[in-house]
């Protein structure tokens, strides 16, 4: 623990007075990452990562989230990346649900209209059934990839990929746990588990299930990686092709690519009845155009401008109406002889 009146820091040095953060109700810093779009945002997105990674490699599916105008958010865990708490030791598994509930409600008070999702891997998908199912009715859905419902030492890990390059990009970022798993973390993750068994009957909320086939050596971790959950998806359980294995969304391109266009697929079907990404511009600029000449750019229709109506005697181009002219002098004439070009009737002219 820093000494009193020291800056608190993150496992890495940085202070956390420079960083996004929140601090949970045991008092630890948690590093939090934000993918903000640039439209007014139409739903909340929270993203919990797996055991013994970060925040940070799901930076790809949030900018795709992004896109659509949704808000992406998530926080390292306890213990993991950037926060702080010793590595991958946790007391209860439920510190895992009640800070994901904590940043929630946070967001949700910034943003009280708006809808919240949750989407979560692996460890971060249990994190995710037991989050939605505590509050059922503050959730609009929830994406699994490759959640953890039953115990095996693989499913709990994201080492589990098909290609080198993505292992060695773990094995190289410092913020990932690179030790064992340790015998009380894994005692936190069967006592998930068998709360997962429990509570998966009532679900009620809509979901996405992600799960990649397997090749021979690995029939039993395609069973164990969401199979409970299998009933209840029916046609919303999706098994991508190409054989991945386990962190599906670190996969090679063309499966981490299915999976990617999945998950946009089902988000722009969960949030079609939201409304518009983007503010109507106004007709006659650009959809460039960040302002009409009233200085807004909303509208509720569409609205041609219309041009004021100009004297029929003056070009299109004239930018005002001009006066009714003297009858007696032609339209080019200025002014009467009395100095002025205004008569509110024609005069016939009489002599004297």
């Amino acid at each position: 623990m820093p000494e009193p009146g020291d800056p608190r820091k993150t496992p890495q040095g940085v202070p956390y007075a420079d960083l996004k953060h929140i601090v949970n109700a045991d008092g630890l810093h948690l590093f939090c990452r934000y993918w903000e779009p640039e439209a007014q945002p139409r739903a909340l997105v929270y993203v919990a990562h797996g055991a013994g990674e970060h925040s940070g490699p799901y930076d790809e599916i949030a900018l795709r989230l992004k896109e659509l105008s949704l808000l992406v958010f998530a926080h390292d865990h306890v213990g993991h990346g950037q926060s702080e708490g010793d590595r991958m030791i946790i007391k209860d598994f439920q510190v895992y649900v009640r800070d994901s509930l904590q940043h929630i409600d946070l967001m949700k008070a910034q943003h009280p209209s708006l809808p919240v999702f949750i989407l979560g891997h692996s460890m971060g998908g249990a994190i995710s059934i037991l989050t939605a199912s505590e509050r059922a009715n503050d959730f609009a859905g929830v994406v699994l990839i490759s959640p953890l419902v039953q115990m095996n030492p693989d499913s709990a890990t994201p080492f589990k990929l098909k290609h080198n390059a993505s292992v060695d990009s773990y094995n190289m970022t410092p913020l990932n746990y690179h030790g064992g798993l340790r015998v009380s973390f894994a005692m936190q993750l069967m006592g998930a588990v068998e709360r997962i068994q429990r509570v998966i009957p009532a679900i009620a909320w809509p979901f996405l299930l992600l799960q990649g086939d397997t090749d021979n050596a690995d029939k039993k971790l395609k069973v164990q990686e969401g199979a409970i959950l299998h009933p209840l998806a029916s046609k919303k359980k999706k098994s991508l092709p190409l054989e991945p294995y386990h962190a599906l969304h670190h996969e090679l391109p063309e499966v981490s690519e299915s999976v990617l266009k999945e998950l946009t697929s089902w988000f722009n079907r969960a949030t079609v009845h939201l409304p518009n990404k983007n503010p109507r511009l106004h007709p006659l600029y650009p959809a460039s155009a960040r302002q009409s000449p009233l200085g807004s750019t909303h509208c509720t229709q569409p609205q041609l401008y219309k041009a004021p109506r100009l004297h029929p005697l003056y070009p299109a181009s004239a930018p005002t109406k001009p006066p009714r002219l003297h009858p007696l002098y032609p339209a080019s004439a200025l002014q009467s002889p009395l100095g002025s070009t205004h008569c509110t009737q024609p005069q016939p002219d009489k002599a004297p």
